[in-house]
């Protein structure tokens, strides 16, 4: 890969189709989100506090939801211009109903906007890979790190402790499930991110979260490796 402004990754080679694709992507990620609210109904049943049940929701979202784009994005684009306008559409979704007030309570909270932030730093990563290294496979690694890696921890946490915390438990989780990702698309390099990844997830300095600090670390730590030292 050479860095440079790739403009050509701006160009998708069949957009009626891929456009298709973006479209079923984003139906998917809306049933994803849905069935949730059907989860979050029977963990308040059975007596979870709702900021325990929105957080367990929030890591399926990641999972199910951007994980699995994420791993999609690569197949089934061959530009990055449609996959972009789609996390584009998934941000402000996100957003609104912070703005308006009309949470979506099952996954959403008043008092942070992170799945919001999730979604803007999942959208960068990829973006930036493509456009920079004309392939999207350094963001696409700092993606799945965010979006499996970080949901362990919070499962991991929360079926532990049954609260919110961010006890180190969590991202040895977090590194079980990073090392084989990394070694898998990157190599040494990939492995090496993945430690950077969970160490940083256990740090969050507001307003910024650890989504913004797994993706910007690790991705540097990639491109460092990669393509500077050509680990």
């Amino acid at each position: 890969m050479s860095i440079g402004l790739h403009f050509e990754v701006l160009y998708n080679a069949a957009p009626i189709e891929e456009l298709g694709i973006a479209l079923a992507m984003l139906a998917y990620l809306m049933f994803i989100v849905y069935s949730t609210k059907w989860v979050y109904a029977k963990l308040r049943a059975r007596g979870m506090e709702h900021n325990i049940a929105v957080y367990y929701n929030r890591k399926i979202i990641h999972m199910f939801g951007a994980g699995v784009l994420t791993l999609l994005f690569p197949l089934f684009f061959t530009g990055m211009t449609i996959p972009m306008i789609l996390v584009a559409v998934i941000a402000v979704l996100t957003y609104l109903p912070h703005k308006t007030g009309k949470m979506l309570y099952w996954f959403q909270m008043k008092e942070n906007a992170y799945e919001v932030n999730f979604t803007i730093a999942w959208g960068f990563v990829i973006g930036f890979s493509w456009l920079i290294f004309g392939d999207p496979i350094y963001g696409v690694v700092t993606a799945l790190f965010m979006a499996f890696g970080d949901a362990i921890t919070g499962v991991v946490r929360n079926a532990l402790f049954k609260k919110r915390t961010k006890h180190w438990v969590g991202n040895v989780a977090m590194l079980m499930v990073c090392l084989p990702i990394g070694y898998f698309y990157a190599g040494l390099a990939g492995v090496v991110a993945a430690i950077v990844a969970s160490i940083v997830e256990h740090f969050e300095f507001n307003p910024i979260d650890d989504n913004v600090l797994i993706a910007i670390s690790s991705l540097i730590t990639l491109i460092i490796l990669r393509e500077f030292l050509g680990l």
